[in-house]
């Protein structure tokens, strides 16, 4: 039986109350979740001797979620990921978005979904989180009506739904950008943490971080990971861009994708404590993001630190990186009339 308490945390600039909701399980295992930028702040999780720790990346007070690079544990929208240049064309109209990430448009822009207030509530055993993004909100066409659905169970499975309607057809690609550290959070790199992926292609990148367009096997590449291996091995290879892009930031297609049907894309494990995450999803690929660029950046962590790259590593599932620009790849387009309904599962257990 799934428990849920709520408190205010802190407040904007703006007066707005920062929700933050905790929801405990009958093994004592624990999620908590803000509705500042629909945010996963905290899940505690046994190892193999049952010793309960943070493995999730966060910060000590609820301001070091405003406007944070990092984007940690939050729910990024209307488009997750790049669109080189900004530019993009919906049904025949060309529409400039802003460029926030070098020559690219990341993540929806600066006052995307992460880094605005949610409407909150609780029902019964589930937190759901709902926010509308206004006609021309960030560039975007469209009125864009979204919600964010947390569940959690005794299993100590996350799952994450995002569902999303318009008015107008337009670009939506929902993801939530949470860190892991399954040896604990503040406990240091994740390079000897082990993944494993159905994945057999990598989408291949240009020096922009935007996809070719074309796909490369992975066998006998540094991004092979069909079969369980340390991040460290490959984190300087020339290979794909990694070490131009400081370590691992790539779109991994998942085999076998099929619209609407859960999957499972992977596996992090984590030799040191036991803890591992599987993750499934029905999104057509997983972003995995070895924390390149977490120094520096960062506010006060939850352990009192700061946080070095490779502190954490996210596992984003989404569509591919600036699909709406690439007809071949799975269309990122919402059109009135339809529900955007993607799921994510994040189920934690020992390895």
């Amino acid at each position: 039986m799934i428990q849920i308490e709520q408190h205010v945390w802190g407040m904007t600039p703006e007066g707005e109350a920062i929700i933050l909701y905790t929801m405990r399980n009958g093994a004592g295992a624990e999620v908590q979740l803000s509705n500042f930028g629909a945010a996963i702040v905290a899940a505690k999780m046994p190892d193999r001797e049952g010793r309960l720790a943070d493995v999730v990346l966060g910060y000590k007070h609820p301001e070091g979620y405003f406007y944070d690079g990092a984007a940690s544990g939050k729910s990024v929208g209307r488009c997750a990921n790049r669109i080189a240049y900004g530019r993009m064309t919906v049904e025949g109209e060309e529409y400039a978005l802003e460029v926030n990430n070098g020559p690219n448009h990341l993540h929806g822009g600066t006052k995307n979904f992460a880094n605005r207030v949610w409407e909150s509530r609780v029902e019964t055993n589930r937190v759901v989180m709902s926010l509308t993004s206004e006609d021309g909100d960030q560039g975007y066409p469209g009125e864009l009506c979204v919600e964010a659905v947390f569940d959690f169970d005794d299993d100590n499975a996350l799952e994450i739904t995002y569902l999303a309607r318009t008015d107008r057809t337009t670009v939506v690609n929902l993801t939530n950008h949470v860190y892991f550290n399954l040896s604990g959070d503040g406990s240091g790199s994740i390079l000897d943490h082990e993944l494993q992926l159905n994945c057999s292609e990598i989408l291949e990148m240009n020096e922009r971080q935007i996809p070719t367009g074309e796909r490369l096997d992975v066998t006998g590449t540094p991004q092979d990971f069909r079969r369980f291996r340390a991040f460290r091995e490959g984190i300087d290879s020339e290979f794909n861009h990694i070490r131009d892009f400081r370590g691992y930031d790539h779109p991994f297609p998942i085999d076998g994708w099929k619209r609407h049907i859960l999957a499972v894309a992977g596996c992090l494990r984590d030799p040191k404590s036991g803890r591992k995450v599987e993750v499934l999803t029905s999104q057509p690929s997983v972003m995995v993001y070895t924390g390149n660029w977490l120094a520096g950046g960062c506010p006060e962590t939850k352990t009192g630190g700061r946080y070095a790259d490779h502190d954490g590593v996210a596992l984003e599932c989404q569509n591919y990186p600036d699909a709406v620009n690439h007809a071949d790849f799975p269309s990122p387009l919402l059109h009135p009339g339809e529900t955007y309904c993607e799921k994510i599962v994040y189920r934690f257990g020992i390895c």
